[in-house]
């Protein structure tokens, strides 16, 4: 088993991502994907907290203008548009239960929790649940790998993402 290509976090990474978040930031194993500034945009996590808790949404967004973005599109009901989508389009169904499984590949690669088992996040494979998740998942993956996470980061107002 492969592990995703991330930076490993260091601590000064750590520092800003908590300060992004607004508390502690827990279980990162790496910063999956940087703004264009160099700061973290999307991290890492661990499928098992420190505390135990497991924790599906490997592909964590964090940088505070991208979450602001995300957060827009939901409020302007963007996430029933790609429902809609979803529901027509049987390429970008197939499409985004691949996204669903290299999700979960990528966070299983980190570690297995059986609590998690075929469960991805933002509401994958089936519906869009979560642009935050999608987004942070097309940012960490790169173009092509998540349609509708493509689709809402080319829509959102967010001009910051680096390589996408």
């Amino acid at each position: 088993m492969t592990r995703p290509p991330y930076d490993a976090p260091s601590a000064e990474d750590i520092a800003v991502v908590g300060e992004q978040l607004g508390r502690e930031a827990r279980g990162v194993v790496g910063i999956a994907a940087r703004a264009v500034d160099g700061a973290p945009a999307v991290v890492a996590t661990a499928p098992r907290l420190p505390d135990g808790s497991p924790f599906p949404t490997f592909y964590y967004l964090c940088h505070p203008e991208a979450v602001a973005a995300a957060s827009r599109l939901e409020a302007a009901g963007v996430m029933a548009e790609y429902n809609a989508l979803l529901a027509e389009d049987e390429e970008l169904r197939a499409q985004y239960r691949r996204a669903h499984e290299q999700y979960i590949a990528d966070r299983d690669s980190v570690g297995e929790v059986p609590e998690l088992a075929g469960v991805s996040a933002g509401g994958m494979p089936s519906r869009v649940k979560c642009l935050h998740a999608l987004i942070g998942h097309a940012l960490a993956a790169g173009p092509g790998v998540n349609p509708i996470g493509d689709l809402a980061l080319a829509r959102c107002d967010w001009r910051g993402a680096a390589g996408h």
